[in-house]
This record gives structure tokens, C-alpha cells and sequence, in this order.
């Protein structure tokens, strides 16, 4: 299974049209504390396999970082476990920030 990718714009339509999706944020504490989607969720890359409980298996799970780049790798590692619905949000937080939201900062 292939880990679909979402635009910032398309994932803003989905939240507004209240699909029930799971926001994972695995960028650092440090940064998630400067600019977040809201209640979206923090689980750094290198803490997913520690707390993958935490995660629901059968629920959609968009994830997020700075640029899409750790996010892709922490999607694609949640597929290759057995999530089935795993999206992976293109541009990350900088995208939100630049098509959906202004209020959240950029950051390099």
C-alpha cells in the first residue's frame, strides 16, 4: 500500500467538512510549539515506534511536518505496520501557513 499525499487546501476542505481525521505532527516539540495545526497531535519521528499504541490503526491519519519530508518517512513506516489509511500533507506546516492559515508562522 502507497501513502496518498493531500494539499494543504484539500486538507483545510476536509477539516471544515468535519471528517473525523487524525492529525499527527511529528516534527520536534520545539517546533510544533512555534506553529501547529490545530488539535493536531505531537509524536516526533523518532518517538513513533515507542508510541505507535497511541495511534488507532483503523482511523485516517493526516501527518505533518516543516516541508513533507519526515512526514512521508513516518507515513510510509505507518503503512509498512499496517495502517491502512495514512495520508501524508504535501509542504507541510510551511504550505498551511502559506494557502490555509497566515497566523501560523514560517519558519526555516
Amino acid at each position: 500500500m502507497t501513502v496518498k499525499t493531500i494539499t494543504a487546501i484539500e486538507l483545510k476542505t476536509r477539516l471544515e467538512q468535519g471528517e473525523p481525521l487524525f492529525l499527527l505532527d511529528v516534527r520536534e516539540d520545539y517546533e510544533y510549539k512555534y506553529a501547529s495545526i490545530p488539535n493536531s497531535v505531537l509524536i516526533p519521528q523518532n518517538k513513533i515506534p515507542e508510541r505507535i499504541n497511541e495511534l488507532d490503526a483503523g482511523q485516517a491519519i493526516v501527518v505533518i511536518c516543516h516541508h513533507g519530508m519526515r512526514s512521508k518517512r513516518a507515513a510510509n513506516y505507518l503503512v509498512s505496520v499496517g495502517f491502512n489509511d495514512v495520508t501524508n500533507l504535501e509542504g507541510g506546516i510551511d504550505a498551511w501557513s502559506l494557502y490555509c492559515d497566515s497566523s501560523v508562522p514560517r519558519y526555516a
